[in-house]
C-alpha cells in the first residue's frame, strides 16, 4: 500500500529567514527601480528633485539589509549545522572571490557558476549569502569598492536566491540544460540591473538629443523606452558574452 506523508509545516526559523530575504529584496528592488517610478505625472517638482538628489543614499541601506539577512539565516541553523554551514560557505566564497582575479572576457565571469550551483544544491538562503559575500570579498580583493558595490552584491544575491527555485528532480541532462538557460537569462538580467546604479546620473541634461539618458521630467513609458535604447547601445554586447559564458561553464562544469 502506498503511504502518503503529510507535508511538513514550515518552521518559524524558515519563516523568519524568508521574511528577511523578502525585505532585503524589496528594499533593493525599490532602489533599482526608482528611476521608473519617480517621474510619475510627467512633471518635475520640488519633491521629485529632492528625491532625485537623495536617492543615492538609499543604496547604503542595501548593504545593511543584506548583511542582516545573512546573519539571520545563519542563526536559524543548529549549532553543529551552523558551524558546518559557515565553514562550507567560507570556503566557497573564498574560492569564488579568487576567481574574480581571472580576467573577464567582455563581461563574462566565472564567479556566477558557483553562485548558481550553490543555490541549486543548498537552497535559496545559502545561494543568497553566497552571492552577496562573494561580491563583497571579491571587491575587497580587487579594490572594486564603490557606489556600484551594493548593486552588485544584491544582484549576485538574487542570482543565488532564484537558483534555489529551480527543480531538484528530473533527468540530469534536462536539469543541466535548465540551469544553463537560467544562467543565460541572468547574464542579461544582471547587466540590465547593474546599469541602473549609474544610468540616472550619466550625462545629466544631455539625453534630450539622443533619447538615451534619464530625466526626472519624463513619463514612466518614455523612461522605459529610453532605458531600453540605452541598454541596447551600451550593455547588450557585454551581456551576450556573459550569457554565453554562463552557458559554457554550466555545461562543462555543472554536471555530477
Amino acid at each position: 500500500m502506498t503511504r502518503f506523508h503529510a507535508p511538513q509545516p514550515i518552521s518559524a526559523e524558515r519563516w523568519r529567514s524568508g521574511l528577511v530575504l523578502a525585505v532585503a529584496s524589496l528594499v533593493g528592488l525599490a532602489c533599482f527601480l526608482y528611476p521608473f517610478v519617480l517621474p510619475l505625472g510627467n512633471q518635475l517638482d520640488g519633491e521629485n528633485t529632492a528625491h532625485a538628489r537623495l536617492a543615492p543614499l538609499l543604496f547604503a541601506a542595501v548593504v545593511g539589509v543584506c548583511l542582516v539577512a545573512i546573519l539571520v539565516t545563519m542563526a536559524d541553523d543548529g549549532g553543529v549545522s551552523r558551524s558546518r554551514t559557515v565553514a562550507l560557505l567560507g570556503v566557497l566564497v573564498a574560492v569564488d572571490a579568487t576567481l574574480r582575479l581571472v580576467p573577464s572576457v567582455l563581461g563574462a565571469s566565472a564567479i556566477f557558476l558557483l553562485i548558481i550551483l550553490v543555490g541549486v544544491v543548498f537552497g535559496s538562503a545559502l545561494g543568497f549569502q553566497m552571492g552577496v559575500l562573494t561580491l563583497l570579498f571579491s571587491a575587497l580583493i580587487t579594490g572594486g569598492i564603490g557606489p556600484w558595490l551594493p548593486f552588485q552584491m544584491l544582484g549576485a544575491g538574487w542570482v543565488g536566491l532564484s537558483a534555489g527555485w529551480l527543480p531538484k528532480r528530473g533527468p540530469m541532462p534536462v536539469r543541466i540544460a535548465t540551469i544553463a538557460i537560467f544562467g543565460a537569462l541572468w547574464g542579461f538580467l544582471f547587466g540590465a540591473l547593474m546599469n541602473l546604479w549609474f544610468w540616472p546620473f550619466a550625462a545629466p541634461g544631455v539625453g534630450a538629443a539622443n533619447g538615451l539618458y534619464w530625466s526626472p521630467d519624463l513619463g514612466a513609458v518614455e523612461t522605459i523606452e529610453r532605458y531600453a535604447r540605452f541598454y541596447l547601445v551600451t550593455s547588450l554586447p557585454f551581456d551576450v558574452a556573459r550569457a554565453v559564458g554562463n552557458i559554457v561553464l554550466v555545461l562543462v562544469f555543472g554536471g555530477p
